[in-house]
């Protein structure tokens, strides 16, 4: 069995769908509807841009490569409706061969036990998340009535339109985001302005549309990780050799060598940051050195 079309659309929906190369928050390059080079289809690299129906093809033969042939052994006699539950279930968590609701579903148990085992892959870090909260909740939707997402609402006025599910947390949440990097992002919780989506694109090298999207929320998060890890960056030189030193710590930083020491493994870690985060160093200079933020972006 293959997905359906509303299977598709309703994945694509969840997951959103990005025509130029963008990095994740980890920093691999991935484009169309979150393909990085891991799912054999496509290798993603800077300054790639697909057309939409390259994306539609790709993501089909992804689904077709690696989803569709587990999700066919774990459901077998699967309706429509649920093989693209399952297809969805398994393309955001890789795990349709050991998930316990997937055998409760085989054994035809009641709708409530399958229900409380499906939406219990609701974490991430450890943590409940509100999207995979509402995320999950779609699927049993899916799964059980035949009921597939729909597209976002538009927008009203100068909002940022979203193209992918986020819950009023996942907003407030992006606009706070914004607004540490320095970007007004309006004073109404959840309301992004779209000229301010819009200036944050173009500084970062992304699509400027204006559109809130899977690309534009993983560079956001990598911005947000690479002010995080500058900071102790930054302060690692400082350690070696404080006047404040005491015991021990004071014993060892009068010994030969040991602040030079410090000095190069914090100017080593800065500098692996750097390299790390260059995509955000991009995002600085691109105003006054618009060659060397292509070069930064451009591996």
């Amino acid at each position: 069995m293959q997905t359906s079309a509303q299977g598709e659309e309703g994945l694509i929906h969840e997951e959103g769908e990005v025509l130029r190369a963008y990095r994740c928050p980890a920093g691999v390059w991935t484009i169309g509807v979150g393909l990085t080079a891991a799912s054999g289809v496509v290798k993603p690299k800077a300054g790639m841009v697909i057309s939409k129906a390259e994306s539609r093809s790709l993501l089909q033969k992804a689904l077709r490569r690696n989803y569709e042939p587990a999700v066919s052994r774990a459901m077998p006699s699967a309706k429509q409706h649920e093989f693209d539950a399952g297809v969805g279930f398994h393309f955001n968590t890789g795990a349709i061969g050991k998930a316990t609701w997937v055998k409760s579903w085989r054994e035809k148990a009641r709708r409530a036990v399958i229900t409380e085992r499906l939406i219990a892959w609701n974490k991430g870090g450890g943590k409940v998340l509100p999207g995979l909260v509402h995320r999950r909740a779609r699927e049993c939707d899916m799964l059980f009535d035949a009921k597939y997402p729909v597209p976002p609402p538009k927008p009203v006025s100068s909002a940022a339109i979203w193209a992918i599910h986020a819950t009023n947390g996942d907003k407030a949440a992006a606009q706070e985001g914004f607004r540490r990097l320095g970007y007004l992002a309006g004073p109404h919780s959840g309301v992004i302005p779209i000229e301010m989506v819009s200036a944050f694109q173009r500084d970062h090298g992304l699509t400027v549309d204006g559109i809130i999207g899977r690309a534009t929320l993983s560079t956001l998060q990598r911005m947000l990780d690479a002010r995080a890890k500058a900071i102790p960056a930054a302060a690692a030189p400082t350690v070696a050799g404080t006047a404040t030193a005491s015991g021990a710590d004071q014993a060892l930083t009068s010994l030969p060598y040991v602040g030079e020491i410090a000095l190069g493994l914090g100017l080593i870690f800065a500098l692996y940051v750097a390299f790390s985060y260059r995509d955000a160093i991009a995002a600085a200079v691109h105003h006054r050195f618009p060659n060397l933020a292509a070069k930064l972006r451009s591996f």
